[in-house]
């Protein structure tokens, strides 16, 4: 690794930055605990002008405790802490003081309002400008136009937001949050998991802006669970690890397992491809032909016990309709469908799930859970009618079953009277699974199954993934993180515009491979319609 790598053994060091570069931030003997618990201790981040850093670690590490201190939300114990060379004291720093030190934070959620356009947007954080007793609209466009301009956003000011491709929107906000910066202020940029909710050609595309902006001197800190990502913008990286620095690399080319280690300190093999035999002996379970629907133009494929089958293609590809379609959530237009060897056409969730066929949705806070419900409630839902004695719910037997499910899956919690809300994201997906893999499903279905989860749990979730198929379950995932399709999949099939255009068995090609199949769409003619054929 050509890089500096130390993995501190004296509480705040860190690595000189190379030839003499200023420092943006310089965090020392930075400490933070709740309620007895140790959540920083005496962790460090030092931040070269005009770099990429990367702030990485598991969930739980203190990543998201230092960026909320930086912003002034939470105090901190003690501490040192410059900004552009300017000492700041800890006790009494606020938000307002973050913001006029020239630090600007771009979270997960964007803190956009959909309906309103984007000079409105602006404007919202900065002020309408006047003209007389009304606004000066021209001026308000004029200014959000060259702002655009300058992201190299070819975007209309007066577009809703929600008429914008995702990437674009995270651009907006970026652009928004540094939209006051002027030639005789340095600005810091903080992007919380900026691609958490993009799929892969969607950060690629935000990524290398970011880039770009690095390369014109803006300094940025970006937070993010995807490593492959992070090394591609990246240079410099904190890694975190329990509250305290595992390790800094400065100017650095870090593998991604180079990262993992230090992250988790050790090897996490659970993230590699395992080898083993595919399906090639196994029982068909699943089968389904001429499927056609929404964005699927009709597709065959059939997925055997013990097999674990990846779909990828780029966005609009049909991965997750295919799924939908196949729990009952949307009604194919054609096409049919064996589960079993029986034939199989659920008319509605209710029907898929009597017959063994569980989905774990992409949208995990929205369509897959109860956030401001318990750990326990949201693990019975699934098995209610099954729970269900004489028109009684025993809530006694919820608990011990949740509590067995939590001990058997891993999850981090405080215990199952819990809200789902305050567990992290990997546990909050241990949860999900848990949900489902109660009842035994004969065909498990997930649809970007680690979206937004940190190394370990990536790891947990996918020995969760791995065990069902050993124990005969077919799975089917839909993901657009080609890493893990190569590191789980048994079979992939690649999606282009509705169809199946390729399909690759395990180890006959690697993630670069991978991805020039999928990229390979982009060039391909559009498929003839029906009526054209």
């Amino acid at each position: 690794m050509t890089s500096t790598s130390v993995n501190p053994g004296a509480a705040g060091e860190s690595p000189a930055a190379p030839g003499g570069a200023g420092l943006a931030l310089s965090i020392r003997n930075l400490d933070k605990s709740f309620s007895g618990t140790r959540a920083l201790n005496h962790v460090s981040l030092q931040v070269r002008r005009g770099t990429v850093h990367a702030l990485l670690g598991g969930n739980g590490s203190g990543k998201s405790t230092t960026i909320k201190i930086l912003a002034g939300v939470y105090g901190a114990d003690g501490g040192e802490l410059e900004i552009f060379g300017t000492p700041f004291d800890l006790h009494g720093y606020t938000p307002a003081t973050a913001q006029q030190a020239g630090l600007r934070f771009v979270h997960q959620d964007l803190g956009l309002f959909d309906d309103l356009s984007i000079e409105e947007n602006f404007a919202l954080d900065n002020g309408y400008p006047r003209k007389g007793p009304g606004i000066d609209w021209k001026h308000l466009r004029t200014h959000v136009k060259a702002l655009l301009d300058e992201y190299e956003l070819d975007l209309d000011p007066r577009t809703p937001i929600r008429n914008l491709r995702p990437s674009d929107q995270t651009m907006v906000a970026i652009a928004r949050a540094l939209q006051d910066q002027d030639a005789s202020q340095e600005l810091l940029l903080v992007l919380d998991e900026p691609t958490a909710r993009l799929a892969a050609q969607e950060s690629e595309v935000l990524l290398e802006r970011v880039r770009r902006r690095a390369e014109l001197g803006q300094t940025v800190i970006i937070v993010s669970h995807r490593l492959r990502e992070v090394l591609a913008v990246s240079d410099d990286y904190t890694i975190y690890r329990d509250g305290r620095v595992a390790g800094e690399l400065v100017a650095a080319s870090p593998t991604e397992d180079e990262l993992i280690e230090i992250m988790a300190g050790r090897a996490v093999q659970a993230l590699r491809p395992t080898g083993e035999p595919s399906h090639a002996e196994r029982s068909p379970v699943f089968s389904v032909t001429g499927l056609r629907g929404g964005p699927v133009r009709g597709i065959d494929f059939t997925v055997h016990r013990g097999e674990i089958l990846g779909l990828a293609g780029l966005v609009g590809s049909g991965r997750s309709s295919v799924l939908k379609m196949i729990f009952g959530e949307h009604r194919p237009d054609a096409g049919t469908m064996t589960l079993e060897g029986a034939e199989y056409r659920p008319e509605a969730i209710g029907d898929a799930m009597r017959a063994g066929v569980a989905l774990v949705p992409e949208d995990r806070g929205g369509e897959a859970a109860f956030p401001d419900q318990s750990v326990t409630e949201n693990l019975a839902v699934a098995v209610y009618g099954e729970n269900f004695t004489r028109g009684v719910m025993p809530r006694g037997r919820e608990r011990t079953a949740a509590e067995t499910l939590i001990a058997d899956f891993g999850v981090k919690v405080a215990g199952p009277e819990a809200l789902f809300s305050s567990m992290s994201g990997g546990n909050q997906q241990k949860v999900v699974l848990a949900r489902w893999m109660q009842r035994n499903p004969k065909l498990l279905l997930l649809d970007e199954p680690t979206q937004g989860v940190d190394v370990m749990s990536r790891a947990d979730i996918y020995a969760i993934i791995r065990r069902a198929a050993a124990e005969g379950c077919a799975v089917i995932v839909a993901s657009s993180d080609l890493g893990e399709i190569h590191a789980l999949c048994d079979r992939t099939l690649i999606l282009s515009r509705g169809r199946i255009s390729d399909e690759v068995a395990a180890g006959d090609l690697d993630v670069d491979g991978l991805t020039s199949l999928v990229l390979r769409e982009k060039n391909v003619p559009d498929a003839p319609t029906e009526a054209q054929q």
